[in-house]
């Protein structure tokens, strides 16, 4: 597709697969510029993707994962404060990793003083070594740990841990995406908090964050998704064929639509396996991503002294199957029934080829996790569970990622198809709310004026100062 005017845009039908936040963003940007040739289909029954809420049988507010809000963009905030207004609750970061038997704040790297002895030595000497000797240039991300971070930093915390949350080892995985997702080691800094016994946890974008008053982080979306013209938003509508020569949509219902233009949100890998574009299905099967294990327990009572401030936790070590848990009743009081008698912790655990899970006693073994780490006393004080399956959880960024994905963002584009979004795009490094919904927006903005797409095209520099 040519670069569009939005005259040209006008005139087009434009389809959207998909009601996550990139869906909603590139609808609701078209409502700005005063379009409604357009139509949302969604597969479920509700807007929000994986940024959805659920409410269990007993009351238990829980999202598909530990999200947070914060933002890289003006625009983006303000939408956010025009969805909910006053109806946000604000928090400072406290994230702590779980490691020998105790808590360390987080960033691990800058609070090694916390270890015991034999530990806190181990990782300093890495550190000296790798400041004395250096690393040559890593050709991967477990090689970048330790030329980043030194031997004893990376055996006991940043090697586990990351196998734990991606389900692959770290030395099959590129290190192009980390930019500010994790914080660099100054060698004088983490000798300084040693000395001075001193926990640094200021790092870091999201070291405040807002959260919904109500509704878990589902309630943005079905705000956003309420703003859309009446019958723009089809729920209950899932892709099952794409037909690229005639620009046809086949749903399960056994509908079809016509487009112009298809904007999709679905994985990148599923919608061309349902399309009818053979040439590219091999590469898009070698594309890589994890699954994720949402579990939330809701508890009787109140949470212990040591997690009455926590936000979220991280796992590295086999005494647990989750590699993060979210402290949930702590983000608002309003995920649980009564906040007087209730509490609750939401964990996540990855699955890939690479990293099986026993699904069948996998509730379990979570309570018995949170038990072995200190999380919870016994197993009497849990009175609910919930387990939601994110088939697509993590997009990995495998080493030749940018290789396979790259030339089917163009084979698309010359069939007028724009795949964006967490996995539509399949860049980890712009797949937050913000990022996810300012791709839909980015697209809508280079369609109709010829704008580039920042997010999706220059992560480093939207990662940065605050566009």
């Amino acid at each position: 597709m040519s670069e569009s005017t939005l005259t040209e845009l006008q005139r087009n039908k434009i389809a959207i697969i998909g009601a996550g936040p990139t869906g909603l963003g590139a609808a609701f940007r078209l409502t700005e510029l005063g379009l409604s040739n357009f139509t949302v289909f969604e597969a479920s029954d509700h807007a929000g993707g994986l940024a959805s809420s659920f409410r269990d049988e007993a009351g238990f507010t829980w999202d598909i994962g530990g999200h947070v809000q914060f933002s890289h963009y003006k625009y983006f905030d303000t939408l956010m404060n025009r969805l909910l207004g006053d109806e946000w609750l604000f928090h400072e970061r406290e994230s702590w990793v779980w490691i020998c038997d105790r808590f360390v704040p987080y960033p691990f790297q800058n609070n090694i003083h916390s270890l015991p002895e034999e530990e806190k030595r181990k990782c300093l000497r890495g550190l000296i070594q790798l400041k004395k000797n250096g690393a040559p240039p890593p050709a991967n991300f477990g090689e970048w740990i330790r030329a980043s971070f030194g031997d004893g930093i990376a055996q006991l915390f940043l090697l586990p841990y990351n196998f734990k949350v991606w389900a692959y080892p770290p030395e099959e995985l590129s290190y192009t995406w980390v930019g500010e997702r994790v914080a660099s080691v100054d060698l004088e800094r983490v000798v300084f908090n040693m000395l001075d016994n001193r926990a640094d946890v200021a790092w870091g974008p999201n070291n405040q964050f807002q959260f919904p008053l109500r509704g878990g982080t589902g309630e943005i979306w079905r705000r956003l998704a309420a703003l859309l013209p009446a019958g723009s938003l089809q729920f209950g509508k899932k892709l099952v064929g794409v037909d690229t020569a005639q620009k046809r949509l086949r749903f399960l219902d056994g509908s079809a639509e016509p487009y112009d233009t298809l904007i999709s949100t679905m994985p990148l890998d599923t919608l061309i396996g349902r399309s009818d574009l053979e040439a590219l299905k091999p590469a898009a099967e070698t594309l890589k991503f994890s699954t994720v294990h949402v579990v939330g327990v809701g508890l009787r009572g109140s949470p212990p002294p040591h997690l009455k401030t926590k936000c979220w936790m991280y796992f590295p070590e086999a005494t647990s199957p989750f590699y993060r848990a979210t402290v949930f009743s702590n983000y608002s009081p309003n995920n649980v029934p009564d906040i007087s008698r209730h509490w609750s912790l939401m964990m996540e655990v990855s699955e890939s080829p690479s990293k099986p899970v026993d699904r069948e006693r996998l509730i379990d073994s979570v309570v018995d996790g949170l038990v072995a780490t200190g999380l919870i006393s016994n197993k009497s004080e849990v009175c609910s569970t919930w387990h939601y399956i994110a088939g697509h959880g993590y997009p990995t960024p495998f080493l030749s990622r940018d290789k396979v994905v790259n030339p089917l963002f163009t084979a698309l584009e010359e069939r007028d198809i724009f795949s964006r979004g967490r996995f539509g795009a399949w860049k980890y490094e712009v797949s937050n709310q913000d990022h996810s919904l300012m791709q839909g927006v980015e697209l809508i903005n280079r369609l109709a004026f010829s704008t580039p797409e920042m997010t999706l095209n220059h992560p480093a520099i939207v990662n940065g100062a605050k566009q």
